[in-house]
């Protein structure tokens, strides 16, 4: 027997028996929230979300979501934040290569600035974001009736003022998202750890996802609803530490975020990590990413082994038994040989510092190739040098010597962990020296200089290593050029020359000093050691001498020989010391002649007999002498 409904009742039906068709068909993949400062009492609020573009319906991609914050201590709802979408992208896979078919999945960014005011999120045990969607994907293996499963997005922060302080706190990020798949039997790694903004302590752990109050009936709610959420149900025999079962089962590193896994079932297998952030030993606050994992059936793929050629012959290093040790007098380079069952499968080497930062070998050959016969072995052989200045300081460091091949999904590594030490080369230093006087100890060359004289100085340098050198001069709190200093160098390996030379101008006064620093130094040694030599040149006066001889006898009888007094060689003019005035007196003191011209000619006072004369200078210097004027 049939029953009429009618046409208003019938619609409901279809539209209840739809609106389930259409959550289940919205194949949530996973996702995550995020609260990052940005200046004052603003943050910004995030949720990725990640879609399973090949199953998915476009009618569940919303425009927007609502996001709901709550107080942790009494679950009061302090405020609904509309999130818009912002972006739209795919995301990539570790390797493009192993791109299939029935895997894409979408990015989708939710975005909002708040402010979080002191006033009103001060409560001692913190707040917590909920975003509610509904629902995952049909064909999730370990959880019952994944299709009527919603997702719950959460995260936890602080109050944002402690003991009447500012409390800044970003939450960590979880990074990047998980595009790739595993394969059976094979083990699966990937790096989900993040960074936290404010340095503060990241631990990770394996949690059940949160299934929340969204449904098939309302897949998005017009709000979150405040905690607690019920977690999905797993399927028998799995649980949070067996998400995905395999040997090892699913995984996380406590401290580095790493997941692995070995499945040993094919599937579509969801799983939630936990990241909590400590600052000084106190839990701050956490966010969860739920996310999914598909486990395929692949072509089996050989993992790639590595060694290292330990020194002359066939020798290859022992990882646990020897220490590899890089000296001044051998080779820094070692060789590398990788080989792959799998023909036609490029390898590509890496390193990675285990237990010290700072300067790390480099190839000086291609760490990305094959060598391949027609379906043999690839082979890599390349050559890693350590830098000439690598110094361990005595300790053994540890270095990853990692090959890895083109297979999928993820590349098949091997690693080789080296072991050594290194020390540079041995430098004993270069040797200056000058044509200055020997420096007295712990203090400086002093060289006085008369304004107007010339001085020269010459320095060399030598190194027995051969090490590039470099000789420089330097004035102290003056510029060697403005000061008329002049220093001209001829470097090279193993050895330097300079000369220096300075002529003392009418622009620096006297006396004054000068202090000069001389330096040679190494360009190449790993530890340079430079040679210094001070010079403090102390500037006088010109030298108050008469570098001449007058005549003290003049005839002025016209016979054309000394028939004038004159002074030809009077010391130049030089700065402030400049020819003022002669004055010529009588045995009586009577000034008998005056002149203010350097080429004056006395023809005597027409009276033979004794006389003195008296030259200045501007600078008060004085010339003083006597004649005798014959009949």
């Amino acid at each position: 027997m049939y029953r009429l409904f009618p046409g208003w009742a019938l619609l409901v039906l279809m539209v209840a028996l739809w609106l389930p068709q259409q959550a289940r068909a919205t194949h949530i993949v996973g996702g995550e929230l995020d609260l990052q400062h940005q200046s004052g009492s603003q943050y910004l609020l995030t949720l990725n979300l990640y879609f399973d573009d090949v199953n998915g319906s476009a009618g569940a991609l919303d425009a927007s979501l609502m996001a709901g914050i709550f107080d942790k201590a009494n679950n009061l709802r302090m405020a609904d934040i509309p999130l818009p979408r912002v972006s739209d992208t795919f995301v990539s896979y570790t390797n493009p290569a192993c791109a299939t078919g029935s895997l894409r999945t979408r990015k989708l960014v939710y975005q909002s600035s708040i402010a979080l005011l002191p006033g009103t999120f001060n409560s001692v045990a913190g707040y917590y974001v909920a975003v509610e969607r509904c629902c995952r994907n049909l064909a999730i293996t370990n959880i019952v009736d994944p299709g009527a499963a919603a997702q719950a997005f959460y995260l936890e922060f602080p109050a944002v003022v402690r003991n009447g302080q500012p409390f800044v706190d970003s939450t960590p990020r979880i990074f990047p998202p998980l595009g790739d798949y595993a394969c059976l039997g094979q083990t699966f790694y990937y790096d989900f750890g993040g960074q936290d903004p404010d340095g503060d302590s990241l631990a990770y752990d394996m949690v059940t996802p949160l299934n929340g109050h969204a449904s098939s009936m309302v897949p998005a709610p017009a709000v979150a609803a405040p905690a607690p959420y019920a977690p999905v149900v797993w399927t028998t025999g799995l649980g949070p530490q067996n998400q995905i079962p395999g040997s090892p089962a699913l995984g996380i590193h406590p401290r580095t975020g790493r997941l692995t896994v070995r499945p040993n079932r094919l599937g579509l297998f969801v799983f939630g990590v936990r990241c909590a952030e400590y600052r000084r030993g106190v839990k701050i606050g956490e966010t969860r990413r739920d996310f999914q994992l598909y486990v395929l059936s692949c072509p089996q793929n050989a993992q790639p082994t590595v060694r290292v050629a330990s020194g002359a012959g066939n020798a290859f290093y022992q990882p646990g038994r020897d220490t590899l040790r890089i000296v001044s007098d051998v080779a820094r380079c070692i060789r590398i040989r990788t080989t792959d069952p799998d023909p036609n499968t490029r390898l590509t080497i890496t390193t990675r510092p285990v237990n010290f930062t700072g300067t790390t070998p480099v190839f000086t050959s291609s760490s990305v190739g094959t060598v391949r016969g027609p379906g043999a072995p690839d082979t890599l052989v390349t050559t890693l040098c350590f830098p000439n200045c690598a110094d361990t300081g005595g300790r053994v460091f540890l270095l990853d010597i990692i090959v890895a091949d083109e297979g999928c999904s993820l590349p098949r590594r091997d690693t080789l962990r080296l072991a050594f030490t290194a020390a540079p080369s041995l430098n004993t230093g270069p040797v200056l020296t000058s044509s200055f006087p020997p420096a007295p100890t712990a203090a400086p060359v002093v060289v006085t200089v008369a304004r107007g004289d010339v001085f020269t100085a010459t320095l060399a340098g030598t190194d027995r290593e051969r090490n590039a050198l470099v000789l420089s001069a330097a004035g102290q709190n003056f510029d060697l050029g403005s000061a008329g200093m002049t220093f001209a160098a001829q470097n090279g390996a193993g050895q330097a020359s300079a000369t220096f030379r300075w002529a003392p101008d009418c622009s620096l006064a006297a006396p004054a000093t000068r202090l000069v620093r001389f330096r040679l130094t190494e360009t190449e040694p790993c530890q340079p050691i430079p040679r210094e030599l001070l010079v403090q040149f102390r500037v006088v006066p010109t030298a108050d001498t008469v570098a001449f001889e007058l005549p003290n006898i003049i005839t002025p009888n016209n016979d054309g020989r000394n028939d004038f007094f004159s002074m030809p060689d009077l010391p130049t003019d030089f700065c402030d010391a400049r020819f003022a005035t002669v004055r010529i007196f009588s045995r009586w003191g009577q000034q008998v002649y005056q002149s203010d011209e350097r080429g004056f000619r006395w023809p005597g006072a027409g009276a033979a007999g004794l006389y003195y004369y008296l030259v200045t200078y501007t600078n008060g210097r004085k010339l003083k002498g006597w004649l005798e004027v014959a009949p």
